[in-house]
């Protein structure tokens, strides 16, 4: 392929990509595909083709540094300042608490339509805290 057709190749695709990036909420790339005549094969293809040539770029550029093998990873405690609310104005109206939990530093309401699961991971969660 010469240059002047992978060029008018490389365009419409970046177009028809960007179009499917930008579609409508609710609709998935599948449906967009099929709803633009577009070949999934064609347009996967397209796109890693893409990523590649932008990720060497990034590697190669001296704007973006590379990345390290070996590099130290740090961790900074950050403080949430507390905040402390009535239990009336944190529970939407709509939802009445079978049980309420209080500690000293939070509250939770819980209704009868909570999984299993998910109160014993609440309750987990809270006896640590």
């Amino acid at each position: 392929m010469d240059q002047l057709t992978h060029t008018v190749r490389s365009s419409r695709w970046k177009d028809i990509i960007l179009r499917c990036q930008n579609r409508p909420d609710g609709m998935n790339a599948k449906q967009w595909m099929a709803e633009n005549q577009v070949d999934a094969n064609a347009y996967y293809y397209w796109q890693r083709k893409f990523r590649r040539e932008a990720y060497e770029q990034m590697k190669s550029s001296s704007v973006i540094p590379a990345v390290q093998d070996n590099y130290e990873v740090s961790f900074a405690e950050a403080r949430i300042p507390e905040t402390r609310k009535l239990v009336s104005d944190t529970i939407p109206e709509n939802i009445s608490p079978t049980a309420i939990i209080k500690t000293s530093t939070m509250t939770i309401a819980l209704s009868n339509d909570i999984s299993e699961s998910l109160l014993s991971r609440i309750l987990g969660e809270v006896s640590h805290a």
